[in-house]
């Protein structure tokens, strides 16, 4: 975890906002350390907290009725958790859930909507980051379908290091299982391929990024893809 507290700057889009709307958004905003595994809200919540990460990653995960799960989508420090909470009252369709431990910014999603009957600026922040996510659904959908789990895996880390900033990563078997939507039994075989190719090592629960460019061409195409639909 990060050990001080990089403000709301550190998030890209308030960075971004002009200063007469990042003000209508500044005295209601609370930093807060999130650890990893923690849930900011559940398939079917009403979601009444809005989160703007200042460092690490939040998965957004599908879960189907026989409790397994995969993810569909991540947001970093260039985005917004619940966004949509900022046009009206809004039912998550996802679990939202830090995968790295994280600072955020959170706001009240009353708050929020608030600033955005204020501020066009704000508004359109709310309407555009929902379409990126949409667009990353998309990608996440096809990729599942169509590309093996060592290319998934690679594709995963490498969204994972670009957020956490860092080549080395502590994640469990039992977390990677359900965001790649595997069994733990297929974690550990990936993993250790993928060891024995030289691009990672692998203990009890960290990973290493040992080689970057063998990594990223044991990944597949989605990596970039995602990359060139991610906010500038």
């Amino acid at each position: 975890m990060h050990a001080i507290d990089p403000g709301p700057a550190s998030n890209k889009l308030l960075d971004a906002l002009p200063r007469k709307d990042f003000e209508l958004l500044a005295k209601h905003l609370i930093s807060v350390q999130l650890a990893q595994g923690t849930v900011l809200f559940e398939a079917g919540d009403e979601v009444d907290e809005v989160y703007f990460p200042q460092t690490g990653m939040v998965s957004l995960v599908v879960i189907m009725h026989n409790g397994k799960a995969i993810e569909t989508a991540t947001v970093g420090r260039e985005g917004v958790v619940g966004a949509m909470a900022g046009l009206g009252l809004h039912i998550s369709g996802v679990r939202a859930i830090a995968q790295l431990p994280s600072f955020s910014s959170r706001i009240a999603a009353p708050q929020l909507r608030k600033a955005a009957e204020a501020s066009k600026t704000i508004a359109d922040i709310c309407i555009r980051y929902n379409e990126v996510l949409l667009d990353q659904a998309r990608i996440a959908a096809a990729c599942n379908a169509l590309h093996q789990i060592e290319a998934r895996f690679c594709r995963w880390l490498l969204q994972t290091r670009d957020r956490a900033e860092s080549d080395t990563i502590q994640l469990t078997q039992e977390f990677l299982s359900e965001m790649l939507g595997v069994r733990r039994t297929s974690v550990t075989e990936v993993a250790s391929k993928i060891q024995a190719d030289g691009a990672i090592s692998y203990s009890r629960g960290v990973i290493k990024i040992l080689d970057l460019e063998k990594l990223k061409a044991l990944s597949c195409e989605c990596y970039e893809t995602l990359r060139e639909h991610a906010p500038q």
